[in-house]
C-alpha cells in the first residue's frame, strides 16, 4: 500500500507526539480509538464502558475491576479543546430513561475517563501513581476508509470506483451515475452545475449501497455519506468520471476541476484527520455489524471483508521502543469486535468469532502487524435480550427474548415496540467459508438468521432502589484486552 504521509506530515506527527509524551510524564494517559461502520454500535460501546466503570458494573473478566484494585472511575475535561465532547450524559439518558438507542456517530468526538487504581505488584505500588486517563476518540469508520485515497491519483480513484460499480450487487443502483458520467466530456469546459449533479448522483449511489438490503461497506469517499461541517463545500463536490484522457488534463476542463477538488479533499480533509487523530492512537477497537452483512448475503460479506482489509491497512501497528516512542506512536493492540451478540443464542457466539477471524485473515496477511496484538470477539456492549427455550412439538428450541423496535418484522408479523417477544434466531454456519462463497445464492424468503433490532433493556433495581449498570456480553473481555496491561 502506498505511504499515507510525506516527510512534512511525519515532522508534524512527531511534534504532536513529543507534546503528548511531555504531558504524559506528569499525567499518564492512553488514547483509545473507537471506530466502526455505521450502526455497528460505537456510541453504545463508549457509553456502556463508561457507565459500567463509573457505576461499578459486573465485569468479571476485567481483572483490575474484578480484584477490587480500581478505587474509582470518573469523567474529566478532555485534553483537546478543539474536538467536540462525546455527549455521554445524553446517550445514557436515551438508553436508560427513554429506552431508545442513541444517535449514530456523525463526526469525531472525545471523552476522558480517568481510573484511580492500585497496582497488582508491590513494586508497582511503590513507583506508580495509580492513575490512568483513557482518552476515548470516537470517529466514523467511513472516514477511515478515506485514508487509502491519500496514495491514489484521481484517475486511480475513478477507475476503482467504476470497477466496484460493475459488481452485480451494485450495478442497478450505479446506473444513473454511470449514465450521467458517460454523457460528460472530461475535456469540456468546467461546469459547476454539472459537477454538482455528478456529485449528487454518485453520493445517491453510495447511499443506496449502504441500505439494509445491500449492507455494503466499501463506500469511499466517506465524507460523501457523513460530511460533517464540510457539507456543500467545493472539496466535497467531485465524483469519479469515465472516459478520462491520458496525460495532464487541460486547465479549465471538467477533468482538471475534478482532479483539483480530489487533491483538495486529500489535503484539507483526509490528511488533517490522519495526523491529528489516527496517528496519535495507542489502542484501537473496530466494531462491525456482521449480522447485517450475513443477512444481505455473500456479496455484502465479501464487501465487509474488503472494507476491513482497507481499514486495518491504515493503522500504524507495532510496538515502539523507549526512544522511538518519544516521537512516533504505534497502535500495539487492535480488537475487531462483532457487535449485537445478544441477537443470537450463546451457542452461536463461537461461530460468530470464527466468522470475524475469517473476515480479518486477508487484512492481517497483507499488513505488517509485527509487534502488535490483534484479537477478535463477539460481544454486545448493551445486552437487549435474555435467553430461554420454547417447546415446539417434541423439539425444544433455544430462543432470545426481548422487545423488538416498533416497525421491525418477521414474515407478516410487525412489532409494536412495546411487546416482549421470544424469537428463534437461527444458527450460524459451522464453516465460515460458506458465507464468503461468491456463488452463494442471494438471500430470499426466510433468512438464515432472523435479525431484528431490539429496544434497550429495562434496568433492574435492587431492593434498596439502586439502578444496576447496563448489562452486556463480553464487554469486560474487551476492556481487559484494551486496558488490562496498563492497570497491572
Amino acid at each position: 500500500m502506498p505511504s499515507l504521509t510525506n516527510l512534512a506530515d511525519e515532522a508534524l506527527i512527531a511534534l504532536d507526539t513529543v507534546a503528548d509524551r511531555a504531558v504524559g510524564l506528569w499525567s499518564p494517559s492512553i488514547r483509545l480509538g473507537v471506530t466502526g461502520l455505521s450502526r455497528a454500535g460505537k456510541t453504545v460501546f463508549i457509553s456502556a464502558i463508561v457507565h459500567n466503570l463509573v457505576h461499578g458494573g459486573r465485569l468479571p473478566l476485567f481483572e483490575a475491576h474484578a480484584s477490587g484494585r480500581i478505587a474509582r472511575a470518573y469523567l474529566e475535561h478532555q485534553p483537546d479543546d478543539a474536538v467536540p465532547r462525546f455527549q455521554y450524559e445524553d446517550h445514557i439518558a436515551a438508553l436508560v430513561e427513554s429506552r431508545i438507542w442513541p444517535a449514530s456517530t456523525r463526526a469525531i468526538s472525545e471523552l476522558r475517563l480517568t481510573i484511580d487504581y492500585e497496582s497488582a505488584s508491590a513494586w508497582g505500588r511503590m513507583f506508580s501513581r495509580g492513575k490512568l486517563s483513557v482518552d476515548i476518540v470516537d470517529y466514523p469508520g467511513e472516514w477511515l476508509l478515506d485514508l487509502p485515497l491519500l496514495g491514489k491519483s484521481y484517475e486511480t480513484f475513478s477507475r476503482e470506483a467504476i470497477e466496484l460499480s460493475e459488481l452485480p450487487i451494485r450495478r442497478d443502483v450505479a446506473k444513473p451515475w454511470r449514465e450521467l458520467a458517460a454523457s460528460i466530456d472530461p475535456a469540456a469546459d468546467a461546469d459547476e452545475v454539472l459537477a454538482r449533479n455528478l456529485f449528487e448522483s454518485f453520493a445517491a449511489y453510495l447511499k443506496a449501497c449502504k441500505e439494509d438490503s445491500r449492507a455494503l461497506s466499501t463506500l469511499p469517499p466517506g465524507r460523501f455519506l457523513m460530511p460533517g461541517d464540510l457539507e456543500g463545500s467545493p472539496a466535497l463536490t467531485f465524483a469519479p468520471m469515465t472516459n478520462l484522457g491520458e496525460g495532464k488534463a487541460r486547465p479549465g476542463s471538467m477533468q482538471a476541476m475534478m482532479e483539483r477538488r480530489f487533491e483538495a479533499y486529500k489535503t484539507h480533509v483526509i490528511k488533517p484527520f490522519f495526523r491529528e487523530h489516527i496517528a496519535r492512537l495507542d489502542r484501537q477497537i473496530v466494531l462491525i455489524d456482521a449480522m447485517q452483512a450475513i443477512n444481505a448475503g455473500a456479496a455484502a460479506v465479501n464487501d465487509l471483508e474488503r472494507a476491513l482489509t482497507e481499514i486495518l491497512a491504515c493503522f500504524r501497528p507495532g510496538r515502539g521502543s523507549l526512544l522511538t516512542g518519544l516521537v512516533a506512536r504505534h497502535i500495539d493492540r487492535i480488537l475487531i469486535a462483532a457487535t449485537k451478540a445478544d441477537h443470537i443464542h450463546h451457542e452461536s457466539h463461537d461461530r460468530m468469532q470464527a466468522i470475524v477471524r475469517r473476515l480479518t485473515e486477508r487484512a492481517i496477511a497483507r499488513a505488517d502487524f509485527s509487534g502488535a496484538t490483534i484479537d477478535v470477539a463477539a460481544m454486545a456492549a448493551v445486552r437487549a435480550t435474555r435467553e430461554g427455550t420454547v417447546t415446539k412439538g417434541r423439539q425444544t428450541l433455544p430462543v432470545i427474548i426481548g422487545t423488538p423496535l416498533a416497525g421491525e418484522s418477521i414474515g407478516d408479523e410487525i412489532f409494536d415496540g412495546e411487546t416482549e417477544t421470544a424469537i428463534f434466531p437461527g444458527d450460524l454456519p459451522e464453516n465460515p467459508s460458506a458465507l464468503f462463497r461468491k456463488d452463494a445464492p442471494a438471500p430470499s424468503g426466510d433468512p438464515a438468521i432472523r435479525f431484528v433490532r431490539f429496544r434497550p433493556p429495562k434496568l433492574e433495581r435492587t431492593a434498596e432502589g439502586v439502578t444496576l449498570s447496563l448489562p452486556h456480553i463480553r464487554l469486560d473481555r474487551a476492556l481487559q484486552f484494551l486496558l488490562g496491561d496498563r492497570l497491572s
